[in-house]
């Protein structure tokens, strides 16, 4: 790894250094004000260090990609990407055969039809409380209306019940009075991407103007990322080195609609870091934060996050890379653990396309899929 130290009037040039020499796959490690020069101890000028460093090998670089494609149809969209496969199918079906040849007398929490819903549900990756309550709730409403209980009837009932429990969380995207809007998250979840997709839907179907602003002055690549957008979208953008500088950029851009920030997140579980961010953002009217959680992390891995950001108060979840995965569960275990709502799903890299503005019914069409027609 190649680290070099850099000294400049301010942080721009000592970023402009950098990307000269290291290029944008650079990352900071640490940066300071220092003084420099003088005489006897007087008139010493105040400069920037920076330290940062080069992976000698770095992987390639992924292309930044932004096309602007004619939106499918949401019918041919949930035809493409919701419909379960042949041999998921097959494992349903084999799945229930094997129950059956299991004793009665062993661990199954329910009766056969119900176990086999109970299963999908596990393998869905729902949490297994959530899915125990799901289930119960499924059993008790067919018992008390009196209604056949067939595997089609429970599974057409359990869509049902993921979308009552859903009920009464917001799924309204950006408030209609909100300006600024934080993206919170850790690194790699596309937070940069979600932002310029936000962005292009405000500008082209609201009308609205946007500017952006980047915190995560960690990773070059970040920064270089959002003013490719930037340039593409033809919208003003600001580099946040500092609180001040953050500051000042939320008051030069006072007169646009909506103001879309971009935050670091190489350091969310440290406690301090996360403290001195909510310090650093709190105090606008009209600002809202969103955790941006990517659908292909493991359930816990999604809890440990949210629980590093409890210090920050959250108006709502966008869950990224749905495309990327066939385990769902994560669209309800969250929302439904700390009853907080999801304000956009994404399926894709294309900007503006990928993106969704999520509903209870879409939700449960992703987590049950096919199983009603099994």
């Amino acid at each position: 790894m190649k680290v070099k130290k850099y000294i400049a009037p301010t942080m721009p040039e000592a970023m402009s250094k950098i990307r000269k020499e290291l290029g944008s796959d650079a990352v900071i490690l640490s940066s300071k004000e220092i003084e420099e020069g003088g005489f006897l101890g007087f008139f010493k000028k105040r400069k920037i260090e920076v330290v940062a460093a080069l992976d000698k090998a770095p992987l390639p670089s992924k292309q930044i990609k932004a096309t602007v494609n004619k939106s499918e149809h949401r019918s041919n969209y949930k035809k493409q990407h919701l419909s379960i496969d042949n041999d998921m199918m097959q494992e349903i079906k084999n799945m229930r055969r094997i129950l059956e040849q299991q004793a009665h007398g062993q661990n199954n929490k329910f009766e056969l039809d119900y176990q086999v819903v109970y299963q999908y549900l596990l393998d869905q990756e729902v949490d297994e409380r959530v899915a125990t309550n799901i289930v119960k709730k499924v059993k008790q409403h067919l018992t008390e209306v009196g209604a056949t209980q067939t595997p089609a009837k429970i599974a057409q009932e359990l869509k049902l019940e993921i979308e009552r429990q859903l009920r009464g969380l917001s799924f309204d995207g950006i408030p209609s009075n909100a300006k600024v809007i934080h993206f919170l998250g850790p690194t790699g979840v596309g937070k940069t991407t979600t932002i310029a997709k936000i962005a292009a839907n405000s500008m082209l179907k609201d009308k609205k103007s946007v500017a952006f602003i980047t915190m995560d002055t960690y990773r070059i690549a970040a920064i270089e990322q959002l003013k490719t957008y930037a340039k593409i979208l033809e919208v003003p953008v600001e580099v946040a080195y500092s609180a001040v500088d953050y500051h000042h950029a939320i008051t030069k851009f006072q007169n646009y609609d909506l103001i879309l920030v971009d935050t670091a997140g190489r350091n969310y579980r440290d406690d301090k870091f996360v403290k001195e961010l909510s310090v650093n953002i709190d105090g606008h009217d009209h600002a809202i934060n969103f955790l941006v959680l990517s659908l292909t992390a493991k359930s816990k891995d999604m809890n440990d996050i949210y629980h590093s950001f409890r210090h920050i108060k959250l108006n709502g979840l966008i869950f990224t890379k749905i495309d990327e995965t066939r385990q769902y569960g994560g669209l309800l275990n969250i929302p439904l653990a700390h009853q907080i709502g999801i304000a956009y799903i994404t399926n894709g890299q294309e900007v503006p396309d990928n993106i969704l503005k999520p509903t209870e019914e879409l939700i449960s069409e992703y987590i049950v899929g096919d199983l009603i027609d099994s």
